[in-house]
């Protein structure tokens, strides 16, 4: 090539490089431009929280299973109800059931699986006294808020005045020190002077066999196996020496704590010791309230039921929204909610409530509107979606729910009313009336 071609060359591939440059500096400022019109655009449109992730942590399995199935039922249809009228925070929300086989270490395992690796908001859940006691460290320490719809005991009570739950802790259920003041009112109007206690060794047991005592006393009545009461292992199978324990002496009534599964076999083995249906008669508490457990603990010679005429209490649905509900659940499963079904679905509502009312789906802010949706004042309301609508409207609202009217106090505790109940004959249950006990008393 002449050094005349090399020059010409230089020259035109210098013009298209200066030429390619302008142009890809042209191009750059473009989208400089660009990024940043986007980039203001969004800073004017929140961004939308992410969908609420619930957990439900029920006994779908273990001695509370015939009560499990139907609680996670009503939670399903609470998240199918509000995602119906538009979610939660603009999101469907996302349901994750886990089962706690009604035993505190697979509770807690469970637990854990929800908060650490599920990343929930929140649970519905335990229904277990026992199981709820280790959940709520998990959840606490995760910053998940926990709301039983049946865990009962005292305990929590206690350790929430303490400060240990860190507003994290909730339940639609009240606590047995209500319950003991209802089962000793029973007890007293069944003219029972004397009582013994068979209870199942645990949070739910020991928390109303501890209330009970001082509340049956303060009614002129006296608890004969006070100083050493009939209690048994929850993984007990056989109950001779603790049905003998409890029957000792003759009391006017056993106060039986129990459970379905193992409660029906305790009342098997008082029948073949010649004990039940005898002078002393069965006081029962909500464990023991099922369609099933007479037909779980048998007949007699005769082709009678053994549990007929065992009597009790137990917590009682009776909100202003439980018409409506029950027609609901049985519009969508044909039955009759059960104990603690409809305390399950004001559990899922109020949290779906909350965390609408938060404008957010952290655990942390939704503990802190769960009272602001549940207490007055407020405008009250009874249906969920109207509920919604209110919040999404800037109103201030007191819902009231299917089991009670979810007042909250500082503990995360509501009143409590509840059912007097028996066995009869031909093995239904039949309501025989209501106490309410409330926290004034």
């Amino acid at each position: 090539m002449s050094s005349f071609s090399r020059f010409f060359a230089i020259h035109i591939a210098g013009q298209i490089g200066l030429r390619h440059v302008r142009l890809s500096r042209r191009v750059t400022s473009l989208g400089i431009v660009s990024v940043l019109l986007v980039l203001s655009a969004c800073q004017n449109v929140p961004p939308t929280p992410p969908a609420l992730k619930l957990g439900t942590l029920l006994p779908l399995t273990g001695d509370l299973a015939a009560y499990g199935g139907s609680m996670q039922d009503a939670a399903s249809l609470m998240v199918k109800t509000v995602n119906g009228c538009g979610g939660v925070v603009g999101q469907p929300i996302a349901l994750v059931a886990a089962d706690d086989q009604t035993e505190p270490a697979a509770g807690a395992a469970a637990m854990t699986k929800l908060a650490e690796v599920d990343r929930v908001a929140a649970v519905v859940g335990a229904s277990a006294s026992a199981v709820s006691a280790v959940a709520i460290d998990i959840a606490v320490r995760n910053q998940v808020v926990l709301m039983s719809p049946a865990s009962t005991s005292p305990t929590f009570t206690e350790r929430a005045k303490k400060g240990e739950f860190q507003g994290f802790w909730f339940r639609t259920t009240p606590p047995d020190t209500f319950q003991s003041k209802a089962l000793a009112e029973l007890a007293k109007a069944q003219g029972y002077q004397t009582v013994s206690v068979l209870t199942i060794n645990d949070d739910y047991g020991n928390g109303l066999l501890n209330s009970f005592i001082p509340a049956f006393e303060a009614l002129g009545g006296k608890v004969l196996n006070k100083a050493k009461p009939a209690l048994y292992a929850p993984q007990s199978s056989t109950f001779e020496s603790e049905v003998q324990a409890a029957f000792r002496g003759n009391p006017d009534a056993v106060l039986l704590i129990s459970f379905p599964e193992t409660g029906s076999l305790i009342l098997k083995t008082a029948y073949q010791q010649g004990l039940l249906n005898q002078r002393t008669k069965v006081l029962a508490t909500d464990g023991i309230k099922n369609p099933k457990i007479a037909a779980l603990a048998g007949k007699n010679r005769e082709g009678k039921y053994i549990a007929a005429g065992i009597i009790g209490t137990a917590p009682t649905a009776g909100g202003p929204a439980f018409a409506a509900f029950r027609d609901r659940y049985k519009a969508a499963y044909q039955r009759e909610p059960g104990l603690f079904v409809a305390n399950t679905w004001d559990a899922a509502a109020l949290l779906a409530l909350a965390a609408e009312s938060a404008k957010t789906t952290i655990g942390a802010a939704i503990k802190d509107q769960i009272r602001t949706v549940a207490n007055p004042p407020g405008q009250i309301v009874t249906d969920v979606c109207e509920a919604l609508s209110l919040i999404r409207q800037g109103k201030d609202i007191n819902y009231q729910g299917a089991s009670s009217t979810l007042d909250l106090d500082a503990q995360g505790d509501v009143v409590g009313s509840y059912e007097i109940w028996i066995i009869t004959d031909d093995a239904k249950i039949k309501n025989l009336g209501s106490i309410t006990i409330g926290s004034s008393e």
